[in-house]
Formats: structure tokens, C-alpha cells, sequence
């Protein structure tokens, strides 16, 4: 007998679907902190996930840009079965042979010099704001303002909701890490203000992901690294979801030439090609803010984590030119498809980064993509996020726009 229906009541279990037994299941246990569709993944492979009942779907989302390598990708799969027989974990008390590879390689792409290891985006959130803070305290005690966006989303811990310019997202931790001022958006002239000697970091994503693929544009980030460069200010620049690969380029920073270098980068997402790693990158000058004992992280840079985070780079270097190709043919077959619904806004994004912007709140949208066999989500309440795998190609392309169509006329079927 299965755990599944060993946990269900025997009377009961036979009147359940095998995907209804696991919900009900976790529906008990689980901490409720997640607005789930009734959805059971058993399996994936390629750009493609399987339901309980055997259903196939485009994964447009990728995990929220998780898997960009798709499911099963065979390098990944070969590289895990090994390292896993060899060496997991041994702590940061000792050296393996795979931690300093991927930093030698993440500082190439990067242009960068250093990299800390850890598990996800908010951890790296968390330790570039210990080196904002430790680089300004350096200079002096008031030096402890952060700078940041409003519409931004850095994570979910104190400190990363403390720079995140969303209310939904802070009211319910609030009072949070004092110290943070936010500006609009592409507001030049507030920025300029706000930014003064007292001003430790100036924290930015270059594309904002949950905040709707709002992509911040050349101008306001060379203003914000002059302006860091003027206040002795660290600039850091968030690519945990708008980075490694998922633009076109290694970093979002590196769409425009010459690129505007940041000193500290934080990323995670696609970079475990599925396992939790995330990592923050820094030159030179913000990493000596750090000393040994000043950060640590238990799991962080793990050998297997590391291997497969190594194999991963690799493959998105034989990836970016397909990834700009692909993301080009996408975003101009969802402009032809959007023409003919009234409602839509606005097609942006960068590579395979992509918004959708409606006139309405739709997230009815994720729904009906299910029973066309598409899987997206809305964020923003407005925005149609896609984050397709980086192997996605010109066909599942055109079959994600057509199955979008149907999904668009269903909403509104005189505008179509």
C-alpha cells in the first residue's frame, strides 16, 4: 500500500482520485502558504510535465524560471547520478573540487571577481545586504541607507521584504528593517534626490519579474551607477529571475554596451538547473566588506549543487544564441496574435522573459492555459508571465501562441 493511501481513510480512499489523495493529503499537513491549482505533477521531460491522469503540458513557466534547462535535461541527469554516488555535502570547513570551478566561471560571464554560494534568492538578497550594510558602516555609522524600487520584489525574508515596493507583500511583517527609501520607476529625478552620503547600496532589478516584466531601461541604471559611484554607494543589481541566460545574455546587465557593471549581482533560479543554489557575486571592493565569520551559509556551495550549477553554465553557453532567437520569434508572434484582443496592453520582455499587461485582473487566464495543456501564471494581477525552458524552440512556440489564442477569445470573445 502506498504512503498516499495508507494517510487517506480506507472508506474514503476508494471514492479518491490518486491526485485527489495527495491533495487532501497535503491540504492536512502543509502549512497553507501557497494558493495552489488542483494540479499533481508526476513527472517531466524536456518542455513538457505529466499529470496523475496522464496529461501532457507546455511548461511555459519553467518552476517560476527554475527549470530553464527543461525536465530531465540528460547532462543534468548524468552529472547528478554521478556526484550524488561520490560526494553530497561537506561542509564549508573544508574545499571541494567543485565550488571553486563555478566561481571562476560565474566570475568570467559576470565580469565580476567573487562569488558566495548559497540556496535560493532571498539567501542571496540577504547576504548582499550584509555587504551593503558592512561596506557603508565601514565608511561611517549614519551610512546605512538602502535605496530601492517601488513595484519591486527582492524575496520573502524581513530583509529582503524590507527593499521589496510592494504593500501587499510588507504589510503583514510590518514594522521591517528600517532604513530603505523607494522611488518610481524610471524617475530619474527622484533617485537623484534620494540618493546622498548617507546612502550605503541602491538595490535595482533590471527587469522586474513579479512586479509584471517591467523592464527598467539603460538610462536609470548608468544614472544609478553614477550615482553610486559619486556617494561611495554599492550598486546592486538583483538578476535572481531576470538573470543567468533568462534575457539573452548571461546578465540583464549586459544588454546594452558597454555594459553597466554592478559591484554586487545576486542570482539563483535557473543556476541549479533545478537543485536550490543561488549566489551572490561581487568585485572586489564589495566583497572585502565580508571577513571570515561575518556570513556563512550551512548548505551553501555544496559539491553536488555546485557540479550540476557548473554543468548548467555550460550548456547555457551553447544555449544564448538560441535563447535570443526563440525569445525574438516569441514575443513577435505573440505581438501579431495580441492585435486582434482589445485588451491587451502591452507585449515586453527581453529573450525569454515575457509580459503579457491586460486591461483586467486576469488570472482566470492560468486556468483555462491548463485545459489547453499550457502552463502559465498571472502576476501583477494583469500580467501573463511566460518563463518557457531554454530548449523551447520554434514549434512549441507556435503551438503555446495557439493555445494563448483560444485562452484570449474565451476571455473575451467579441474582441477577438
Amino acid at each position: 500500500m502506498s504512503p498516499v493511501t495508507e494517510a487517506v481513510p480506507a472508506e474514503a480512499a476508494a471514492d479518491l482520485s490518486v491526485a485527489q489523495q495527495i491533495m487532501d493529503l497535503e491540504k492536512r499537513h502543509v502549512l497553507p502558504t501557497y494558493a495552489r491549482y488542483p494540479l499533481v505533477v508526476t513527472r517531466g521531460k524536456g518542455c513538457y510535465i505529466w499529470d496523475t491522469d496522464g496529461k501532457k503540458y507546455l511548461d511555459l513557466l519553467s518552476g517560476i524560471g527554475v527549470n530553464a534547462l527543461g525536465h530531465a535535461h540528460p547532462r543534468i541527469v548524468k552529472v547528478v547520478r554521478d556526484q550524488v554516488g561520490k560526494l553530497v555535502h561537506c561542509s564549508n570547513l573544508y574545499y571541494h573540487e567543485w565550488q571553486g570551478k563555478l566561481a571562476e566561471r560565474m566570475a568570467r560571464v559576470s565580469g565580476l571577481d567573487r562569488a558566495f554560494f548559497c540556496n535560493s534568492g532571498t539567501e542571496a538578497t540577504e547576504g548582499a545586504l550584509k555587504i551593503v550594510k558592512a561596506h557603508g558602516n565601514r565608511i561611517a555609522p549614519e551610512k546605512n541607507e538602502i535605496i530601492a524600487l517601488e513595484n519591486s520584489f527582492h524575496g520573502r525574508s524581513i530583509g529582503a521584504l524590507s527593499i521589496t515596493g510592494q504593500a501587499k507583500y510588507r504589510k503583514d511583517f510590518e514594522p521591517l528593517v528600517p532604513g530603505v527609501r523607494f522611488v518610481p520607476r524610471h524617475d530619474i529625478a527622484a533617485l537623484e534626490e534620494a540618493v546622498n552620503e548617507r546612502t550605503a547600496g541602491i538595490m535595482l532589478e533590471l527587469i522586474q519579474g513579479e512586479g509584471g516584466i517591467f523592464p527598467l531601461g539603460e538610462k536609470m541604471t548608468r544614472i544609478a551607477r553614477e550615482l553610486a559611484d559619486r556617494h561611495n554607494a554599492l550598486l546592486v543589481l538583483d538578476e535572481i529571475q531576470c538573470g543567468v541566460g533568462r534575457p539573452g545574455t548571461y546578465f540583464a546587465y549586459q544588454l546594452v554596451e558597454p555594459a553597466v557593471l554592478p559591484d554586487v549581482v545576486t542570482a539563483a533560479k535557473p543556476l541549479g538547473a533545478g537543485l536550490p543554489l543561488g549566489v551572490i557575486l561581487t568585485t572586489e571592493k564589495a566583497g572585502s566588506a565580508l571577513s571570515p565569520g561575518m556570513h556563512g551559509s550551512t548548505f551553501g556551495g555544496g559539491a553536488l549543487a555546485c557540479r550540476v550549477g557548473l554543468e548548467c553554465m555550460l550548456i547555457l553557453e551553447e544555449l544564448l544564441p538560441s535563447i535570443r532567437r526563440v525569445g525574438a520569434y516569441f514575443k513577435q508572434a505573440l505581438d501579431e496574435m495580441t492585435r486582434k484582443f482589445a485588451f491587451v496592453r502591452e507585449v515586453r520582455g527581453h529573450g525569454l522573459m515575457i509580459g503579457i499587461e491586460t486591461d483586467f485582473p486576469c488570472k482566470q487566464f492560468v486556468t483555462d492555459a491548463m485545459a489547453e495543456g499550457l502552463l502559465i501564471n498571472v502576476t501583477h494581477e494583469n500580467v501573463v508571465r511566460l518563463l518557457p525552458p531554454y530548449i523551447i524552440t520554434e514549434r512549441e512556440v507556435d503551438r503555446a501562441v495557439r493555445g494563448l489564442r483560444n485562452v484570449f477569445r474565451k476571455a473575451r470573445p467579441a474582441a477577438a
